[in-house]
């Protein structure tokens, strides 16, 4: 950075009450415009730096229950990295430890003994998970993995006519999804190259505008059978407009349904209000159970006891008052819990659990609210240090986006991330020319920020 050691940016130059300097908690835009963190402003002897932003963080103290890797000096890592998989929490060995502790003492008696039996284990994660969807207990459940989540849910929601067929999905979709779409369709018989409709950027924009989903709707609505996006775009960190998208979905007679993989536990969700009809995700990112967590499923309520819905059926989703009779024909427990297959793998949940009450005791408005800054202060940073040599591809404005920022920095940026990654600052590449930043408000802080944009000055210096 250009500016002396006494004088670092705060986070977007936020505009500040002219009678009091703010600290990062009370940073505010002005109430008449909605601003991206690059068209901020502060007066210039009003300006925090990060370790001032840092000091005034009351949610600093999470930082200290996560486990941080090493880098290759030894020193902790800058890892900004939280968007692919979530750090450990300190609690989770322990968690984990438990079970396997109960597994040694009780064997099979630890499904109805012990102080977590496992029969139920899972529905312990229903309030928690609900509370981060915005959705009913009975709404949720911790299953399976994303992709085969998706399929159950498309195999009760994808119910395709002659005229009414086709499926929306974003064009840069995260390819497990496109995989799954695509062979839902074809498994259906259409063929996925007329019959799945990729939502597009407008010429020389990076992300899609509400009012384009919109238009598409209106004008194709009556042949399209399910509307299906990310809830937060895994490439540009775009998030949807889910509760405007659902509502022009619904007014067309479409079902819709969302890819929460990379909006869990970074923005804040109403599914249950939004009127969704139903949503994914995993567990491994934002959410830090771990590498190849059990992922989750939303169900709308008004679909949890319809009888009508084709499911694939389980035993652990039959009913439970009935479940060890083994009655030969299925009766699907109400709710989200109907759609489970088989018993869910206790060892992860127990890590998953220890991070969700992490987030319970955090609360996720707070967590929003420092993720707002945070992103905005590394928005800011990068495009003052910055003006002409990369680009920021995620939106401008903080309401359309999560807590990644994705940045073309030109031919030498894979050069740039390497250097990134021996000075001890993890990030991500994304081919072709993606460098993907995640500032985690439940770990990270102001000076990794501040740091990052230091060493990636370093390694575009020596790049270019």
């Amino acid at each position: 950075m250009d500016t002396r050691p006494d004088q670092r940016l705060d986070a977007g130059e936020m505009h500040t009450r002219p009678d009091q300097r703010l600290d990062a908690g009370e940073m505010h835009t002005r109430p008449d415009q909605r601003m991206g963190a690059g068209e901020m402003h502060t007066r210039p002897d009003q300006r925090l730096d990060a370790g001032e932003m840092d000091a005034g963080d009351g949610l600093s103290a999470f930082r200290s229950r996560f486990h941080f890797p090493k880098a290759g000096n030894g020193a902790e890592a800058v890892y900004l990295v939280g968007h692919s998989l979530g750090l450990q929490p300190i609690a989770a060995r322990g968690y984990v430890e438990r079970e396997l502790d109960d597994w040694r003492r009780l064997g099979v008696e630890g499904h109805f003994g012990g102080d977590n039996p496992w029969m139920p284990y899972h529905e312990a994660l229903a309030d928690p998970l609900a509370r981060l969807a915005g959705a009913l207990p009975g709404e949720v459940v911790a299953m399976n993995t994303l992709t085969v989540n998706l399929h159950l849910m498309m195999v009760s929601f994808y119910r395709p006519t002659p005229v009414r067929y086709r499926i929306l999905v974003e064009g840069a979709a995260f390819p497990s999804d496109q995989y799954a779409v695509a062979s839902q369709a074809a498994w259906h018989g259409y063929d996925p190259d007329e019959s799945v409709i990729e939502l597009r950027p407008r010429e020389g924009e990076e992300t899609i505008r509400t009012e384009d989903v919109e238009d598409l709707l209106e004008r194709e609505g009556e042949t399209i059978a399910l509307v299906f996006l990310g809830g937060v775009n895994y490439l540009t960190g775009q998030a949807f407009d889910m509760e405007r998208i659902t509502a022009a979905g619904h007014r067309q007679g479409c079902v819709v349904g969302f890819d929460l993989a990379h909006a869990m536990g970074n923005v804040v969700l109403r599914m249950h209000d939004w009127d969704v009809d139903f949503a994914v995700w995993c567990s491994y990112k934002y959410l830090n159970g771990g590498p190849g967590c059990v992922g989750g499923c939303f169900v709308h309520e008004r679909h949890g006891r319809r009888n009508d819905l084709p499911r694939f059926a389980g035993w652990w989703g039959h009913d439970k008052s009935t479940r060890f009779r083994m009655p030969s024909d299925f009766e699907a427990i109400p709710g989200a819990e109907g759609w489970q297959l088989s018993n869910p793998p206790i060892l992860p949940l127990a890590a998953l659990r220890a991070s969700l009450e992490l987030f319970d005791e955090a609360g996720m408005d707070r967590l929003r609210a420092k993720s707002k800054r945070l992103t905005g202060y590394l928005e800011h940073l990068l495009r003052t240090r910055f003006p002409d040599e990369l680009s920021i591809t995620s939106p401008a404005d903080p309401e359309q986006r999560g807590c990644q920022l994705s940045l073309r920095t030109g031919p030498e940026g894979r050069r740039v991330h390497r250097y990134l990654s021996e000075h001890g600052i993890w990030c991500d590449w994304r081919e072709p020319d993606v460098i993907r930043v995640a500032p985690v408000p439940l770990y990270n802080r102001f000076a990794d920020v501040r740091r990052f944009v230091e060493v990636m000055a370093e390694g575009m210096e020596r790049a270019g």
